[in-house]
């Protein structure tokens, strides 16, 4: 009996002790998370990773991002884009989808099938709208986040004046973690 108990509680001592596992994040979306036009390392994704870093979470967040693409292109990418283990997606799409012609209403449809699809995979989701798009009722009719990026051109845009630059990004990033935040606390991360 003695045994039973001792082993039982270095299991759980074990258990405890051990690492907790890398929480990992996918950026997944266009140009705007890309970062068009400036280093990659000073896009949203690099910057979100160093500022959780130095909170102390344990996080890996892969730019999955790529200039041009749609809300109907990611659909496309989806499974090459999302890897195993994922735990969590920032879901920035839209913008190129009206641009090439469709309605807004067929882009809420694709984002909400981008968001359902994660969702099924157990992935918790921010979603995030840009400029007029508002996309917070798809969000929480998902049970996932949502984040709305809205900054003045000037400044805080790269060379085009539509694309954001590094400082643009640091913006966005503040305004974005309480809810990336959020979501590293419902995968069951916590800082060191």
């Amino acid at each position: 009996m003695i045994r039973i108990v001792l082993a039982f509680i270095l299991l759980v001592f074990a258990a405890s002790a051990a690492p907790a596992a890398t929480i990992r994040i996918v950026a997944f979306g266009d140009s705007g998370t890309s970062g068009w036009l400036i280093p990659r390392d000073q896009a949203y994704p690099a910057q979100l990773e160093k500022r959780l870093r130095a909170k102390g979470y344990d996080v890996a967040v892969k730019n999955a991002g790529i200039p041009g693409d749609t809300a109907a292109g990611a659909l496309k990418r989806f499974d090459m884009a999302i890897d195993p283990g994922t735990a969590i997606c920032i879901l920035e799409f839209g913008t190129n989808d009206l641009g090439s012609g469709a309605s807004m209403k067929t882009v809420r449809a694709r984002v909400t099938e981008l968001v359902r699809a994660l969702r099924a995979r157990q992935i918790e989701v921010l979603v995030v709208g840009l400029g007029k798009m508002d996309f917070a009722d798809i969000a929480r009719a998902n049970d996932a986040l949502y984040a709305h990026w809205k900054l003045p051109r000037g400044k805080y845009r790269a060379r085009d004046g539509a694309h954001f630059n590094a400082e643009g990004y640091s913006i966005l990033v503040g305004q974005m973690l309480p809810q990336v935040e959020a979501l590293i606390q419902r995968v069951g991360g916590t800082p060191r």
